[in-house]
């Protein structure tokens, strides 16, 4: 399978928008936390054209505080990682959408805010990461799990970079 990258939708924070505020509306107080991450978040960067949703609720091992909530506003839960921090992943049935769950004090948050970050301010890192994702969108992958695999490197110097430049705390 190959993905297709397309340049950068000036709608994709609107979508972004409207998806958080269903799910505010749906889970109410549970939803402690709902930022815009991956690539549709970054001004100018090029991406697959899907909206990632970062959720944060008070334990995502506890499903039954948003399962049944998620799924009445539209989201099917498809990803159930116990051992990855308690991570879930739900996505719409167009597949336009990906809410990923974690918990306060997951490194994931951080790691999701810091990489988003760091591309919305720095131009040499967005473009590498571009130039990254067109050249492996064109390749043949098993799966996105692979294709996400193949971006690491990357991903994790730029996260790299952004912590080295930060003030200390």
């Amino acid at each position: 399978m190959t993905f297709e990258i397309v340049d950068y939708e000036p709608l994709w924070p609107e979508k972004f928008r409207a998806h958080a505020s269903v799910i505010a509306e749906a889970l109410g107080d549970a939803a402690l936390r709902i930022e815009h991450i991956g690539s549709t978040s970054v001004p100018g960067l090029a991406a697959k054209p899907i909206i990632d949703i970062l959720l944060v609720v008070e334990d995502s091992a506890d499903e039954d505080s948003y399962l049944s909530q998620m799924e009445t506003a539209g989201y099917e839960l498809r990803v159930r990682e116990p051992d990855f921090y308690e991570h879930r992943m739900f996505r719409t049935s167009a597949r336009d959408v990906h809410v990923h769950v974690y918990s306060p004090g997951s490194p994931e948050i951080e790691r999701y805010l810091t990489f988003r970050d760091r591309l919305r301010k720095n131009t040499d890192d967005r473009q590498l990461y571009e130039q990254t994702k067109r050249r492996l969108g064109t390749q043949s992958w098993a799966d996105m799990d692979a294709y996400a695999e193949a971006k690491t490197e990357v991903i994790k110097g730029i996260i790299a970079a952004a912590r080295a430049d930060a003030p200390p705390q």
